[in-house]
């Protein structure tokens, strides 16, 4: 018996097999008058004006509030990002352009709790909405700026971490978590991190430039709560309980749509996590932005590849939007060879990298983190 139940057959001109087949017609009346206008995915035979079954969404339950205060709600029924977002603006009556990103266990704007590609099924949702714009203008008087860029997969690239001592530190009105909505004019809504990471390294030295933020909506009771520590960095070093490779199940999402998410899964084991991390360290001292989603995807394409040679075509072939050098591809092989081989783990700072030669202003770094100097 097929597995999703009966299929319809239609009778169409170009199929006389159907018109003299009593039984056909017979069976297709009987599913009409029963509402059943499903069809077996499975059979080979397919016309334009074929429906086929859509499985249904996934019944998880997530409670979700939104960041700034609100009562809490259920989320269910997204498989990717965007879903996501569309389920929290119709819970609370907003539109889902509004929402900058979630973290995950916290109304704090901490970027080591923020939402990346899952969800365990026990966490709880906080979203963070557009507040404050500002305008603000920087003169790059260094090659680097000090940013690190990530997005939420939803078209909003938005600052990550600041790095200590470095230009952007210097304006107080920067703050981890602001959206990059312009740059110079320039609108960047819809864009990914690396279109934005793209803007800010090709402006010359010297040059002052202005930047539209949206910080996220505050609470009023924000300034009542402990700082983190400074600029993007955890107040007490490490993440929060519950994080890769801690054994839980999670929900895998897709950040840019597409069918496929939203299944239940086991949380990535250590060599994955250990792989992950490496590889999105990585991605963040060239590239200067953070993806933990792109480091799943460069994972999972190691552990089908035999060799280097073949990990670097099919690279250039699933991720070539990001063109990245033939070196960081070589790296990111290192880090996939390393994690499989038990020679980094989950938060060891493998990977590579040097810690900032500016000790001024010392902070409790993201557990496992490697501050590269090569950003923007």
């Amino acid at each position: 018996m097929p597995l999703f139940g009966k299929k319809k057959r239609e009778i169409t001109q170009e199929s006389p097999s159907h018109q003299t087949s009593p039984t056909k017609s017979t069976s297709q009346n009987s599913n009409h008058n029963h509402g059943d206008h499903g069809h077996d995915p499975t059979s080979p035979s397919k016309s334009k004006n074929q429906e086929y079954y859509d499985p249904p969404r996934p019944k998880y339950n997530f409670h979700c509030q939104l960041a700034h205060g609100s009562p809490t709600g259920i989320i269910s029924g997204f498989t990717n990002v965007k879903e996501l977002y569309a389920k929290i603006a119709e819970c609370y009556n907003i539109e889902s352009s509004d929402i900058i990103f979630c973290t995950l266990n916290t109304h704090k704007i901490e970027m080591e709790h923020l939402l990346g590609g899952q969800i365990g099924l026990d966490d709880f949702l906080f979203a963070h909405i557009k507040g404050q714009k500002k305008e603000i203008e920087v003169e790059k008087s260094d090659d680097a700026l000090g940013l690190t860029i990530t997005d939420n997969g939803a078209g909003y690239a938005f600052i990550k971490r600041i790095k200590a001592g470095s230009i952007i530190d210097r304006i107080d009105h920067i703050q981890p978590g602001d959206h990059i909505e312009k740059i110079d004019g320039e609108n960047f809504v819809g864009k990914r991190h690396f279109d934005v990471a793209k803007r800010l390294k090709e402006i010359p030295r010297g040059t002052t430039f202005v930047l539209r933020l949206v910080s996220p909506e505050k609470s009023p009771y924000a300034n009542l709560n402990p700082r983190s520590g400074s600029r993007g960095h955890p107040a007490g070093g490490g993440g929060g309980g519950g994080g890769l490779g801690s054994g839980k199940k999670t929900i895998r999402l897709k950040a840019r749509g597409g069918g496929g998410g939203g299944g239940e899964e086991d949380a990535p084991d250590q060599a994955a996590a250990a792989a992950i991390e490496a590889i999105n360290r990585l991605i963040e001292g060239l590239l200067g932005i953070s993806d933990a989603e792109l480091a799943q995807s460069i994972w999972e394409i190691g552990q089908v590849a035999g060799n280097p040679h073949e990990f670097a075509l099919m690279v250039d072939r699933d991720l070539g939007e990001f063109a990245f050098p033939d070196g960081l591809v070589f790296d990111f092989w290192g880090a996939v060879s390393d994690a499989k081989a038990g020679r980094i783990r989950p938060g060891s700072g493998g990977g590579g990298g040097r810690a900032p030669a500016d000790s001024r202003k010392a902070e409790p770094e993201e557990e496992g983190a490697v501050e590269f100097t090569e950003e923007f």
